[in-house]
């Protein structure tokens, strides 16, 4: 296909759908900060400072980033699992209100008595809000006429699209039934509420029969070619076509959809830490955390470092080669738990319970993860990160490369000192291929699902894991 061919698009393909409901609902949530705010601190001070004024100012701006960001107006849920996105929502934007804090260091102009309520009063506010406006948006929907609505496709991605369709209360369609690829090809088709009508071939008498008005194509890949004909049929039925691409079906890292000179863009794979307000975020937790805890931990590091010395021979601190973000080598630093020995060339040999070679004070710290604290050092250094997957022995990723699906994809970000596998149980000897693959699977699926929640999560929880008894 010629260049000449590829005509630009008269107009932006990725189109701005913000309704009306999502403009009530930021104005709202504006409102639900700003005004409490004002409120306690002429309450308190009997005045209203400068200092709460720019804070009004720097929550809202960082609210209209970080809820776009998190989902808060996106319409895909009901109100509890709404609710427990914004309360997700709130919870980073007022982490981030406190980095600001520290990086101007104005904290100590602000009373707590007043920043402790507001946060509470504010979020309050804000799911009052939420399902006011929920309520009321059902309330209309209920009185308005449900859009019939067809899905061609019996696959996985037609049966979550026509469950979701019909769960979300947000949504006006209402999914009739679906269109099987081949005749008799229904057998595994399980949404009770939603029958199969006939097959693709079918799909212009029923659309006329049914009064569709709505079709959502969810054709598997292999049958993408036939997305150009049906649009030929339906042409002429005066009825919205909707594609829904196939993509879930390929293994997938960090996808999202964007838009080139009016062309839209899958992105199949693709790193979520590499630049932008994210990646600047995650360095900012990482350091900060990082240091603060090197300051708490020193008495615990300076202990070890000397109980290291005294039980036997040996530098205090053991240096090694892994792999971190895009397969860079860099020298991760651990305390030294076992006797100084040599590897044969090429090979590293795991820890495994009774390991003759761990010292007595080495069996201590690699149960109780203390031998891993030097890679704070690592963290404040920048070729690690406090939550992420965990850096695997360059021997180890040459071995497991060709055996574990999509292995080397977990390097598309910095490793970390902890991750969703640790806390899942999945730490210490990965002695089979399916020990190492569900670690895999969990790394995968932390780069899809990366947000400071999720790594504040992971850092909670991780001290509960360090009772596993998987780490010799």
């Amino acid at each position: 296909m010629s260049d000449q061919s590829i005509r630009a698009p008269s107009r932006r393909l990725l189109q701005n759908h913000d309704t009306l409901v999502v403009w009530a609902q930021r104005l709202l949530n504006i409102a639900a900060v700003v005004v409490p705010l004002m409120y306690l601190a002429q309450w308190r001070d009997g005045e209203i400072k400068d200092n709460y004024r720019y804070m009004a100012v720097v929550a809202v701006l960082l609210m209209l980033v970080i809820y776009q960001q998190s989902g808060v107006y996106r319409r895909f849920s009901g109100p509890i699992e709404g609710v427990q996105q914004l309360a997700r929502a709130w919870g980073v934007l007022v982490m981030a209100l406190g980095v600001v804090a520290f990086f101007t260091k104005t904290s100590e102009e602000f009373s707590r008595t007043v920043l402790l309520l507001w946060v509470l009063f504010a979020f309050i506010a804000q799911a009052v809000f939420y399902l006011l406006i929920l309520a009321i948006f059902n309330r209309i929907q209920g009185r308005a006429e449900r859009i019939p609505s067809l899905v061609l496709g019996t696959g996985p991605l037609a049966r979550h699209l026509a469950r979701s369709i019909n769960r979300n209360p947000w949504l006006p369609d209402r999914v009739c039934g679906v269109l099987s690829e081949y005749a008799g090809d229904n057998s595994h088709w399980d949404v009770s509420d939603v029958p199969v009508l006939g097959t693709t071939a079918t799909v212009v008498d029923i659309v006329r029969d049914q009064g569709i008005r709505r079709v959502y194509v969810a054709l598997p890949l292999r049958l993408t070619h036939h997305v150009d004909q049906i649009q030929s049929l339906l042409f002429d039925c005066n009825v919205d076509i909707i594609w829904a691409p196939d993509i879930f079906s390929l293994n997938l890292l960090n996808h999202s959809v964007r838009e080139v000179a009016g062309i839209p863009l899958i992105t199949l794979s693709e790193t979520p830490l590499i630049s932008g307000g994210r990646a600047f975020l995650k360095v900012v937790m990482d350091r900060i955390i990082a240091g603060l805890a090197l300051i708490a931990l020193s008495p615990v590091m300076m202990a070890t470092a000397i109980a290291i010395k005294l039980d036997s021979r040996g530098p205090v601190f053991f240096r090694q080669p892994r792999h971190g973000w895009d397969g860079r080598e860099f020298q991760v630093l651990k305390f030294r738990s076992m006797v100084v020995h040599q590897e044969h060339a090429g090979a590293v040999t795991q820890a495994q319970r009774h390991d003759p070679r761990i010292t007595r004070v080495g069996r201590f710290i690699r149960r109780t993860s203390i031998d891993e604290l030097p890679q704070l050092f690592n963290v404040l250094e920048g070729s690690m990160s406090l939550v992420g997957p965990r850096p695997h022995a360059i021997a180890h990723n040459q071995f497991y490369s060709d055996k574990v699906n999509a292995y080397l994809a977990r390097h598309r970000i910095k490793p970390g000192m902890t991750g969703l596998a640790q806390i899942r149980g999945h730490r210490g000897e990965t002695d089979s291929v399916e020990k190492m693959q569900k670690r895999v699977e969990c790394d995968l699926e932390y780069i899809n699902r990366w947000s400071p929640w999720l790594d504040l999560k992971i850092l909670f929880l991780t001290p509960f894991a360090l009772f596993s008894r998987n780490a010799y």
